[in-house]
């Protein structure tokens, strides 16, 4: 996933590209990614319902914001619907972690598992491959309809249906079926050993089957979800933001600790400082890196190390890039440091493998492309290289917008000449003829991507990128044997019980990846949020896209 770090720059989502997943259709591509209108229709399901986000309340501060209403201001625009088995916006996915539960949830700041709508952490059977949890007795939906374990085998059977092409399907390959037992009872069966199954499943939120039973009812529910969380959706508008209300019938973990809340958001830096600045809000995301000096002393600020990167992704059918060592020097002859300190004013960090350093799976890559021009050079000599020129397309993220010249003029010390080509992620993606990346002529992308929202661990984040057709196949053309190997090991470590092992062959694919450079990091980033610790208590920031509020009340 990506975010907007600059002030006055367009954003975009956080790099969640709806199309990482396997064999989907034209038409769900244009459905996720909202080109072609299908952003704007949602804006008008959901604005027809809202006249825009507004404080409520009784008792006020000072400034006249309710002391029982929690208001924050978020750096992306709502942009996709928020139906949980396809959300993949940077405001649906934090909304939908405050509106709906899965069995198990990842807290969103430690990024730990924790039974949410489950008694318990999902139990292993003598069977490897059958696994049971329980649902939490008296649990409602926000409508106050129960919580069933039909609703729960619904909600995982409808995500793995291949008719669906739903976007968490990518992330259960090892699940074959799931089926309710009882009223609270849910038996899950594997088509293979998955250790990591009982933080893997948060990916799927529970929604009502009755919502949700058919393509014209599932079609309403992404405008006007109804799920189990702490907190139900009152309003959305694409333009102005979202408002929240407690759900009165919850009895879970995570109980709303407010009467109501408002999130506005704005791609504007300089709006987001005003927010904070100016009282209107209790917390602000993605600080503008220039303005977080200008922050401390009068708010809290902190940041956190992020896997949020910045990427670069080569035409691999095409020469010279076919050759493996034209793409190592292109990474070679980047100052990655200078580039950090400069673009990013010290707020990232030079890759040193796929994962970030703060990655509890993080393992230094074999291949570390530390600035070495001489080496960019003698590599190109060696693939018979000269006179190379190219078209850099990049998304218009603010900090790539920033990035891309600098790694432009580095190039040209290496005698490699690049053209930028900035274009919105939607028309940088969009399936053939239209998008750039999709046509013959492309050649690199700079881009930023964070699938580190739907969970932390290796597997997860290595599939995102290298396993499937859409990114390796699609957009790479990396076909030369590379990414089924990719796969084969990711398998095999998904089934490996032991840490220890399962580690190492990670590592292999950490290595892999890193010395083919097909997709490979540049750069991680750090994440800046700003909060008035005065008037907000137990408030976290994350080290991923969106705010969090399951902890946070307001303080008078």
């Amino acid at each position: 996933m990506t975010r907007s770090l600059f002030p006055q720059r367009p954003a975009q989502q956080p790099g969640l590209d709806p199309s990482g997943l396997r064999g989907v259709s034209r038409r769900s591509f244009l459905q996720y990614t909202g080109t072609l209108g299908a952003a704007a229709a949602f804006t008008v399901a959901l604005g027809a319902c809202s006249g825009g986000p507004a404080s409520t309340g009784s008792a006020a501060d000072a400034d006249g914001s309710p002391t029982d209403t929690i208001e924050a201001t978020l750096a992306f625009a709502l942009s996709s619907g928020l139906d949980p088995i396809n959300a993949s916006s940077a405001v649906g996915t934090a909304a939908n972690q405050h509106i709906f539960e899965g069995l198990v949830d990842l807290d969103p700041i430690t990024r730990e598992p924790y039974a949410a709508l489950a008694t318990a952490l999902p139990e292993q059977g003598s069977n490897p491959l059958t696994w049971t949890a329980t649902v939490r007795d008296g649990a409602t939906f926000s409508d106050g309809t129960p919580v069933t374990a039909a609703d729960v085998a619904w909600s995982f059977t409808r995500a793995i249906d291949p008719a669906n092409t739903a976007l968490m399907a990518q992330f259960l390959p090892f699940l074959s079926k799931v089926e309710a037992k009882g009223d609270s009872d849910v038996v899950f069966t594997l088509s293979s050993p998955f250790p990591l199954f009982a933080q893997r499943i948060a990916v799927i939120k529970i929604v009502p089957k009755a919502l949700t039973g058919d393509a014209t009812a599932s079609k309403a529910f992404d405008a006007k979800p109804v799920g189990s969380g702490p907190w139900k959706l009152d309003s959305a508008d694409a333009n102005s933001g979202l408002r929240f209300s407690a759900h009165t019938g919850y009895n879970g973990p995570k109980k709303a600790k407010a009467k109501t809340m408002v999130w506005n958001t704005s791609t504007e830096g300089a709006t987001r400082i005003a927010d904070i600045q100016g009282g209107r809000v209790q917390a602000v995301e993605a600080v503008p890196y220039i303005n977080v000096a200008q922050l401390q002393g009068k708010v809290k600020v902190e940041e956190r190390q992020a896997f949020n990167q910045m990427f670069l992704l080569f035409n691999c059918s095409a020469e010279p890039f076919d050759d493996k060592r034209v793409r190592q020097a292109l990474h070679y002859a980047l100052d990655t440091d200078a580039i950090v300190k400069t673009a990013l004013q010290g707020y990232g960090s030079a890759a040193k493998s796929y994962l970030d350093e703060a990655n509890k799976d993080y393992q230094q890559a074999a291949t570390v492309y530390g600035y070495d021009p001489a080496k960019a050079k003698a590599l190109l000599a060696e693939a018979g290289v000269s006179n190379l020129s190219f078209e850099l397309v990049t998304t218009n993220t603010a900090f790539i917008v920033d990035v891309a010249p600098l790694m432009v003029d580095q190039w040209k010390q290496i005698g490699v000449q690049a053209t930028i080509n900035t274009a919105p992620s939607a028309s940088v993606y969009a399936p053939a003829p239209d998008g750039l990346v999709a046509k013959d002529g492309f050649r690199v992308l700079a881009a930023s991507g964070d699938p580190s929202i739907f969970g932390p661990d290796a597997d997860l984040l290595m599939r995102w990128f290298f396993t499937g057709s859409t990114w390796p196949t699609d957009r790479a053309r990396w076909a030369d044997g590379a990414p089924a190997t990719v796969e084969k090991l990711l398998d095999q470590a998904a089934a490996e019980s032991d840490e220890v092992k399962q580690k190492q062959i990670w590592k292999q694919v950490l290595d892999l990846v890193a010395d083919e450079a097909a997709i490979y990091t540049v750069l991680h980033t750090k994440i800046v949020t700003a909060w008035d610790d005065k008037k907000l208590s137990g408030f976290k920031p994350a080290a991923t896209t969106g705010l969090y509020f399951l902890d946070a009340q307001r303080t008078a």
